[in-house]
């Protein structure tokens, strides 16, 4: 077993290291650490072939409790995540077809209309519309169509469209963690430890609204004098489109927008309906290409694989480390650190957290502490749910910190540099990393005052 842990946690770091120096796709760097995982660790050097088959994990998409929960076991929890990657492709299909009709870009345009053009109410204002769309769209689609609507305003209302576009990233992460579906890092703990909509709503929903008050506010002091300083040119109103010119074609714009709300409400309700996020994401695709009609084939090649096809790998190399019972052991010294105290618990598991997802993917970091967090519940005797929002509080909101932390933070960077505004990293940092720490400090005080 020692042989085989070794060689777990070498293809571990070695699989963290390629995706954070970027050379090789990031697609290709799991999936080939993935096989790896197969074939060294569980083929040659454990001989289990019942490892590969935990890992691999096939099985649970033809079980109930896949597609149906109620009443029924619930699924493994081991292994590729199935239930994550299905509905990741399910949201993807449906979030293409509502860009293609323009659905984007019309409530970019109607929101700019009601603040009445002006810069710093479009500032505000996007703020929070950033959080609130990324609680049920991924943060990469709402940063590319936020980014690109701010630039075009930019450039029409004659304002420096950097600031907009750092609290517009920033709000999209926080957002990101108010809901099971805003950030993979949450869909993954949500599909993984089997909690709902409403669980997430209710708990890392509370705490990203208050931090969304302090974020708001913190980033107005930073840039209100960027935006109180008047431009000698003058602005022409008339020449900037209307909300409906960004309507695309009205009929795919309604089915768009009532597929939309129809996942909203499944996503709401699946606690009572017993449907699972994989049957809900399997619906969501269906029936928005079956709409789209001779579209779909269209809608069906932007959907991006590559992040996909990174998931399987990812999750076959954690599964690697899980059952050479690594992650088992790294619970046990966080225990013994801890002292069995929820408190510190907290604390390490929020601040490494946080730290981590600054400079490497909060995606597989998150999958790699799923398994630890749950070692820590079993054997300190801790309330999982507890460190279950803590690492999605750490995870999502510490990639706000640096260029590289999150994707949506590489999107948005560059947009704006493909557009004449290079961020580097010393303003990126200087504006995101002192909210970052706020936002991760007042998320461990509330937790402290609501769980421990």
């Amino acid at each position: 077993m020692l042989a085989a842990q070794i060689a777990a946690v070498i293809i571990f770091i070695a699989m963290f290291l390629m995706i954070v120096m970027d050379k090789i796709e990031r697609q290709y760097v799991t999936l080939g650490c993935g096989a790896a995982t197969i074939v060294v660790v569980f083929g040659i050097l454990m001989r289990d072939v019942s490892a590969i088959w935990n890992t691999i994990n096939v099985r649970q998409i033809f079980t109930v409790a896949f597609w149906y929960s109620a009443g029924s076991a619930e699924e493994s929890t081991s292994g590729v995540n199935w239930s994550t990657i299905i509905f990741i492709a399910g949201m993807m299909v449906m979030v293409e077809s509502m860009a293609k009709a323009g659905f984007f870009r019309w409530l970019c345009m109607l929101l700019a209309k009601v603040v009445k053009y002006k810069p710093i109410r479009l500032f505000l204002a996007f703020m929070v519309m950033s959080a609130l769309l990324a609680m049920f769209i991924d943060s990469i689609t709402v940063i590319l169509f936020l980014a690109a609507v701010t630039l075009e305003l930019a450039k029409l209302l004659k304002f420096n469209p950097v600031p907009m576009i750092l609290s517009e990233i920033f709000c999209a992460n926080l957002g990101g963690s108010a809901t099971m579906c805003g950030d993979p890092p949450n869909i993954i703990i949500g599909t993984s430890l089997h909690y709902t909509f409403m669980d997430f709503l209710t708990n890392t929903g509370v705490i990203a609204g208050i931090c969304l008050i302090f974020v708001v506010i913190y980033f107005y002091f930073v840039f209100r004098k960027e935006f109180a300083v008047d431009s000698s040119e003058p602005v022409d109103y008339s020449s900037i489109p209307t909300p409906g010119e960004a309507i695309v074609n009205r009929r795919d714009f309604a089915i768009s927008c009532v597929i939309f709300i129809a996942a909203i409400v499944m996503l709401v309700t699946h606690a009572q309906t017993g449907l699972t996020v994989a049957f809900i994401g399997t619906v969501i695709a269906v029936v928005t290409l079956l709409v789209s009609g001779k579209s779909a084939p269209g809608l069906l090649k932007k959907v991006d694989y590559k992040t996909l096809l990174f998931f399987v790998g990812l999750f076959i190399v954690v599964g690697g480390l899980e059952e050479t019972e690594i992650l088992l052991a790294i619970a046990n010294l966080i225990g013994q650190i801890s002292q069995g105290s929820l408190i510190l618990m907290v604390v390490i598991v929020i601040w490494i957290s946080g730290i981590a997802s600054a400079f490497v993917d909060n995606i597989p970091f998150a999958a790699t502490m799923i398994p630890i967090i749950q070692s820590l519940a079993e054997t300190q005797g801790v309330p999982l749910s507890t460190l279950a929002w803590t690492l999605a509080m750490g995870t999502d909101v510490g990639g706000s910190a640096t260029p590289i932390g999150a994707s949506a933070n590489v999107v948005g960077t560059s947009v704006a540099a493909k557009n004449g505004y290079a961020i580097g990293w010393g303003r990126y940092c200087k504006a995101s990393a002192p909210a970052t720490v706020m936002v991760v400090a007042i998320s461990m005080i509330l937790i402290f005052v609501r769980y421990c």
